[in-house]
């Protein structure tokens, strides 16, 4: 407000100056008095003329100074945030996993005594490289017969559960060329290995003592692959070589044709009917009446004649 006020008066009270210096001049050089003393006149009108032009120009500075001293300070541009940092990825629980997946609570058992779900999970959160694990439901536990399992060491069970994990993320599409690469090393090492074939996108998995197949999926996600099996996974490494054969399938029974399925015989067409066994003896004992009469009756002729 006050900028604006001395930016409209400054204007008009210089010009104001200057028309009231003009007016005095004209007036005293249109003078007669003064036509002899014009030279005197300018000498003493220039200290006033000097003044006001001096004034004039001060409140002008001072304006400027002022509008200047008044204006608000510039708002410098405040700095964009830095962008948030990539959210860390949610890794995978696999005991919450396996607890709601499936029915795959013997085995999760197996992984909390033996303390490989601690490998297992320490894999899946803190490593590039991901896991794959094989889970075999309730069912394949309990259809296990030979052998057996409540027969190994602590030692024995833990190497079995851990041939369970591969320490690489494998998608199901991987199968088909990880099939060529021979035996694949699992968790428990060294002579541990398992086998996998791609038969139509079905993967077998074969491990000497077990010849199964994934049957599904229950989470694929990288780092983190976990696929149902049917069978649990017996090394080799474990229970030996000595595998015993696979019994054969056992044939499928033979249908015997319903009790009253009409015979050939019944059709009425190429084929005569059979008479009853009743019928063919009394024909036979005709027969051999007649011919027992002809005969005593030539024997009866015969002693007539002689």
């Amino acid at each position: 407000w006050h900028c604006h006020l001395h930016s409209i008066f400054i204007p008009h009270l210089l010009s104001l100056s200057l028309s009231v210096f003009e007016f005095l001049l004209v007036r005293n050089l249109e003078s007669p008095v003064s036509l002899g003393i014009n030279s005197r006149l300018m000498k003493n009108m220039e200290v006033p003329m000097i003044f006001m032009v001096s004034c004039t120009l001060l409140l002008l500075c001072s304006s400027s100074a002022y509008a200047q001293t008044a204006k608000s300070p510039s708002i410098s541009p405040t700095p964009s945030p830095a962008p948030a940092p990539a959210p860390a990825p949610e890794h995978v629980n696999l005991t919450d996993l396996l607890t709601v997946a499936g029915p795959f609570h013997t085995f999760l058992s197996y992984l909390e005594s033996t303390k490989v779900i601690d490998t297992f999970q320490n894999q899946a959160n803190n490593t590039e490289e991901g896991i794959t694990i094989f889970v075999p439901k309730d069912g394949a536990f309990s259809s296990l017969k030979k052998p057996s399992l409540s027969n190994l060491t602590k030692d024995q069970l833990k190497s079995l559960i851990l041939f369970h994990g591969l320490p690489h993320y494998y998608s199901l599409a991987e199968f088909k060329n990880l099939s060529e690469s021979g035996p694949v090393p699992t968790f428990a090492g060294g002579q541990y290995t398992l086998n996998f074939s791609d038969v139509s996108g079905t993967v077998n998995i074969g491990s000497g003592w077990t010849n199964t197949k994934v049957s599904s999926s229950v989470h694929s996600t990288d780092p983190v692959a976990v696929y149902q099996v049917d069978k649990v996974l017996l090394p080799e490494a474990i229970f030996g070589t000595d595998i015993p054969p696979t019994p054969a399938p056992a044939p499928s029974p033979d249908i015997s044709p319903a009790a009253d399925t009409p015979s050939e015989g019944t059709n009425g067409e190429g084929s005569s009917p059979t008479s009853p066994p009743g019928k063919s003896n009394s024909y036979r004992m005709i027969n051999w009446g007649i011919w027992s009469h002809l005969v005593l009756a030539l024997s009866g002729v015969l002693v007539f004649f002689l």
